[in-house]
């Protein structure tokens, strides 16, 4: 069961990540901030305002935005692992269920986010360069090459 908690508060976190910052987040941020607060008004308030101040963060990361993304990314990963850690067995089960819908519904919207001169695709991507120009992307994630087609002998 850790192992699956662990995998769990992993995913969890990318979530939070993921979703700061876009169109799914006010959605995310109250789901979220109703497992943390399992019932506890009061808890469920200041899992909302550590939400807000990891948004926050992420959105004035600057240039070190990459640094900052790892940070909160691994600081909701503890969160989620804490809370998950400090249950029954019982509590535990029925909380890492509701982690899954969670999860399964977010992966089911995808949030999305690029900055400028940047695109995210939720899926496949096709980048050619025609007429001597060029093409090039940064990839983070799964990536296959195809070889081009190569140019008929008539085409020289």
């Amino acid at each position: 069961m850790l192992d699956e908690v662990a995998t769990l508060a992993a995913a969890g976190s990318a979530a939070v990540i993921a979703a700061a910052g876009t169109d799914a987040w006010q959605e995310l941020r109250q789901t979220v901030a109703r497992w943390v607060g399992r019932g506890d008004s009061g808890r469920e308030q200041r899992e909302l305002e550590r939400l807000d101040r990891t948004a926050d963060a992420l959105r004035t990361g600057g240039p070190d935005e990459a640094d900052v993304r790892i940070s909160e990314q691994s600081a909701w990963q503890t969160r989620f692992e804490m809370v998950l850690e400090d249950m029954n067995d019982g509590d535990r089960d029925r909380a890492v269920e509701q982690l899954r819908a969670l999860l399964a519904a977010t992966a089911a919207s995808p949030a999305a986010r690029a900055g400028d001169s940047s695109m995210v695709v939720g899926g496949n991507a096709n980048i050619q360069a025609r007429d001597g120009g060029f093409a090039a992307g940064v990839v983070k994630g799964e990536v296959h090459i195809n070889t081009p087609p190569q140019p008929e002998p008539t085409q020289g």
